[in-house]
Order: C-alpha cells, then sequence, then structure tokens
C-alpha cells in the first residue's frame, strides 16, 4: 500500500478529519457496526483502519463518527490471531480485517502475502511463549505448511549451543 499512512491516536490529543481524509477520496471507515460494504469498492476509496483493543476502537470510532462512512467488512469464519488471552472466534485482530478489505478489494497478491506474515507471526510468537503444542495444532490449518515447509522443519531441528542441547 505506496500510499499508506500511520497516524498514532492519543485520547489528550485530538485528530482531525484535515490530518485523516485525502481531498478527492471517499472515507470508508472500517467497524464491525458499519453498514455492509459494497460488493464492488469505488476507485477513489481511501480506507481508515483502527488499530486498537476493543475498547480502544470503539473510542476512536466514536471520534471519528461522521467524517466518512462506516463500512464493515464481510468477516466470516474463526480468528486465526492465537495471541490472545481471551480467544473468541468471531473477534478478529486488526491484520485480518486488513486482509479481508484486501480480499474484498481483490487484491489476492497483497493478502497473500499478508496472510503468510500473519501466519508466521503467530506461529513464532506461540513458539516463542513456550506454547510449542499449541504452536503445531495451529500450524496444522495453516497455509504456512505448504508455503514454507523447509523452514518450518528447520525451526524443529536442535541446535547445539556450548556443548548442550537446546
Amino acid at each position: 500500500m505506496p500510499e499508506a499512512r500511520r497516524i498514532l491516536y492519543r485520547r489528550e490529543r485530538r485528530i482531525s478529519v484535515a490530518e485523516i481524509q485525502r481531498p478527492g477520496r471517499e472515507l470508508w471507515i472500517i467497524h464491525p457496526h458499519g453498514q455492509p460494504a459494497p460488493v464492488s469498492a469505488p476507485e477513489n476509496v481511501q480506507v481508515l483502519l483502527l488499530d486498537g483493543s476493543w475498547s480502544e476502537s470503539s473510542a476512536m470510532a466514536r471520534e471519528v463518527t461522521g467524517w466518512g462512512r462506516l463500512v464493515s467488512l464481510p468477516m466470516a469464519g474463526e480468528s486465526r490471531y492465537w495471541l490472545r488471552a481471551k480467544q473468541e472466534g468471531s473477534r478478529f485482530s486488526t491484520v485480518e480485517a486488513l486482509l479481508f478489505l484486501l480480499e474484498s478489494f481483490r487484491l489476492a497478491d497483497a493478502n497473500s502475502a499478508l496472510r503468510v506474515q500473519s501466519e508466521l507471526h503467530v506461529y513464532a510468537s506461540l513458539r516463542a511463549r513456550g506454547q510449542k503444542e499449541r504452536a503445531e495444532e495451529f500450524l496444522q490449518t495453516s497455509p504456512l505448511l505448504a508455503v514454507m515447509p523447509e523452514f518450518l522443519a528447520q525451526l524443529n531441528t536442535s541446535r547445539r549451543r556450548g556443548g548442550g542441547r537446546v
């Protein structure tokens, strides 16, 4: 996304629509309580993707209401973001919302590349947290098995450090 920008939200500093909206663009604010996204997106759309906890995102959504069109994406299935303490299948992470957005815009290559990176992040994070059994369970339904089998095999190979086994 060559024109993507990141704007840091802080409650003590209000953000203006002028900081966000680009001239000649229809602003879509992605939020689960918005109107369903049209089947085909107009070429002049600009997307505002809110990133934070559920309560933070709700606060941000209240602040930007009225700046553009509140749009919900066709998000279905179970969340693949297994890193939350309380995993709820119907609640998706920000990266998953972006994946659904890329899918709805028919940006298959970008979707595929981001999906692999997201899956690798979750898998590696589970392993790093010492949750190897859960990581292996996650891997069984992941595209990583097909995309990078050699790399995954390397992760499961014992390495020697200072003569001991790791």
